[in-house]
């Protein structure tokens, strides 16, 4: 891998919103865009190279097809149908399955051996679909996970606290969904706890960081309320990813991974947790010391996503319903 070329499958809103922001922050030397509708590809395509002129570097963008994935460092799948008002991610679970299974079929046919980073929802069932399909290491096949969720968190913070976001470090863990949580106990501004923090501001309430959570676990409903679908913010999240991987940073970032036993929770699902992203994929999964309330929301959230991957093979099994 020494150099930098991605293939994104489907050119909906979030995949353009991804190409769109690779372009603006010249992350990558190669763009190939696949979609069913090759017209809208080669449109898409068209309209990002006529920015080129006021990009930061040189870029080769094209629609392509399957066989472009042979020599692809990263190929990042948004393909899928969209969340609808008042449904649930996990109510997409059936909707999207056969799709992602058929696309990562299609990615490795070409003779691909890189990493695969998937975003459609629900992301952590389907990035598992995505890892069997592909027979890849679980190290390279990588779900966005709960890392909007988390840049979310962080914005929310940051209003409440008056303190820049980037100097805020706080994760939510768990399913991309609603039995995800925020782990407050390792939540941080600067070197100093969240409750810390808050203890000593007279105009903050601890009651003040359940407001804070609830409106990051609505807010793709509100957005999606509002205008149809969310895009720009998990647009840049995958380009965080991206970057992670190509500048081989080592960095941490809250990601779906395979739990390979670092939790002690189900092991055989992927699910948001912190992990060290270089070059390679995941180096690491990063396991923190959660109090007993934490663990007891993870292995939630866990058995959710085992009962979801149950009924992909049984889909009479009922799936359970997250509680807030």
């Amino acid at each position: 891998m020494n150099k930098s070329k991605v293939v994104i499958v489907g050119t909906g809103f979030v995949g353009m919103s991804y190409a769109y922001a690779l372009v603006n922050q010249g992350t990558i030397e190669e763009l190939v865009l696949i979609d069913l509708n090759q017209e809208k590809a080669l449109g898409e395509a068209m309209d990002l190279n006529h920015g080129l002129a006021f990009a930061p570097r040189k870029m080769l963008i094209k629609a392509g097809s399957y066989a472009d994935c042979c020599d692809a460092d990263l190929v990042v799948i948004t393909a899928g149908v969209s969340q609808k008002p008042g449904e649930t991610r996990i109510d997409l679970l059936n909707r999207n399955a056969s799709i992602i299974e058929s696309v990562t079929k299609s990615i490795m046919s070409s003779g691909f051996n890189g990493i695969i980073l998937v975003a459609t929802n629900p992301v952590d069932i389907l990035t598992y679909i995505a890892w069997k399909a592909s027979k890849l290491p679980s190290s390279r096949v990588i779900g966005s996970g709960t890392s909007l969720d988390t840049a979310r968190l962080r914005y929310e913070i940051s209003k409440y606290i008056q303190i820049d976001a980037r100097n805020i470090h706080a994760y939510i863990m768990g399913e991309h969904g609603d039995s995800e949580f925020v782990c407050w106990s390792k939540a941080y501004v600067g070197a100093k706890p969240i409750l810390d923090v808050i203890e000593s501001m007279d105009e903050i309430e601890f009651k003040d960081l359940d407001q804070i959570y609830l409106k990051v676990k609505g807010a793709a409903y509100e957005i999606i309320k509002r205008k149809t679908s969310t895009y720009y913010g998990i647009g840049m999240a995958l380009v965080r990813i991206t970057q992670a991987i190509f500048n081989n940073e080592n960095s941490i970032l809250p990601v779906s991974v395979y739990n390979d036993g670092v939790y002690d929770i189900e092991k055989d699902i992927y699910i948001g947790l912190p992990a060290v992203i270089h070059r390679e994929g995941i180096h690491h999964v990063v396991h923190l010391k959660l109090n007993e309330e934490e663990q007891q929301k993870l292995v939630y959230s866990a058995n959710l996503l085992k009962s979801s991957l149950d009924m992909i093979n049984n889909p009479k099994a009922p799936i359970k319903q997250a509680k807030d």
